[in-house]
This record gives C-alpha cells, sequence and structure tokens, in this order.
C-alpha cells in the first residue's frame, strides 16, 4: 500500500519523512518526484511513503491513479504560523509559483502575509475535497505530531524503531530564517 502526506507545506513534511525512515516496511521519502511529469511524477513503488506538497495541485491523477488504494494523510499546522513560515518565503518557491503563476501575478496590494493565507486556503480546501470519499485517512495535526504519529504507525502496521522515529519531532527541519 502507498501513503501520501497531503499538506500545505511549511508543516513538518520534511519531519514526517524522517520519522518515517524508521519503518522497515516502507520506503519513505520527501519530494521524490518532484520534477517529473507524465505517468512518471506518479510511479512510486508500492510500500512507499511520500510527502510532497505539490501533490495537492495533482489531486484529480492522484486519485485517478491510487484512488482509494492508498492510504492518506492530511497533515496540517496551525494556520497562521505556517503563513507565517511562508510570508518569509515570498519570493521563491511554491509561494512564488502561487502568486505569479495561479494568480497570474496577484495584485500588489496583497501582503506576503495575505498571500499565504491564501494559497494555505487554497490548498486545505483541495485536500478536504479529495479525501472526502476515502476510506484510508488520517488527519494529522503537527501540534500533537508524538501522539498523531503514533496512531499513524499503528494504522499502517508499521515495521522497525518507533522511539526512533518519535525522537525525530524533537528536531526542527527545513525550519524558515
Amino acid at each position: 500500500m502507498n501513503i501520501f502526506i497531503l499538506n500545505t507545506g511549511r508543516c513538518g513534511s520534511t519531519t514526517f519523512i524522517k520519522a518515517c525512515q524508521h519503518i522497515t516496511n516502507y520506503t519513505a521519502l520527501h519530494e521524490s518526484r518532484s520534477t517529473l511529469i507524465g505517468a512518471d511524477r506518479l510511479a512510486y513503488t508500492d510500500n512507499h511513503i511520500e510527502a510532497d506538497n505539490r501533490l495537492s495541485w495533482l489531486l484529480g491523477r492522484l486519485d485517478r491513479k491510487f484512488g482509494d488504494n492508498a492510504f492518506y494523510v492530511h497533515l496540517m499546522r496551525n494556520a497562521e504560523q505556517t503563513a507565517d513560515s511562508f510570508s518569509r518565503r515570498s519570493d521563491f518557491g511554491i509561494m512564488k509559483a502561487y502568486r505569479e503563476g495561479v494568480l497570474m501575478q496577484a495584485q500588489q496590494t496583497e501582503t506576503a502575509l495575505e498571500l499565504a493565507r491564501d494559497y494555505i486556503d487554497t490548498v486545505e480546501s483541495n485536500i478536504a475535497l479529495f479525501l472526502k470519499d476515502k476510506t484510508h485517512t488520517l488527519q494529522f495535526n503537527l501540534e500533537n505530531a508524538r501522539q498523531d504519529f503514533t496512531t499513524f504507525w499503528h494504522r499502517i502496521n508499521a515495521q522497525g524503531d518507533l522511539d526512533a522515529a518519535l525522537l525525530e519531532w524533537q528536531i526542527n527541519y527545513n525550519a524558515s530564517t
């Protein structure tokens, strides 16, 4: 079974995968196919855990390929903290793509924080709609990571070192500057 960690970004997805790398019966990678297109983009091996915030823009294709035959985690973090983190990264990455591509240069009157809030609302809405008919899901809150990860571990019948995985949640990977 494949597992997808759906998220906005800036919410612990790197840490999630670091924790999952202590699981021995799944592979786990972060944004491992993000530069690929076509069929290659979603050509994940079996028993793989993938976290990639860009999957929120590919949910139709994800549904067509995996449908209800995968496990989906909706990874979330306090929206204001996430928006604050994104606002400090407004000139590159997904925020630049959202402002310049999706919103077609957005109004210059919008602050980076307002754009980040809009992006988060859009992505969270896309994920919620996608998950509404899925039976293998878990809502995961970064603020409750250790407990939610333990639940995740048991739900996917993970094997490996749970204690080491839980220790990863004490490390702040990929923090905004």
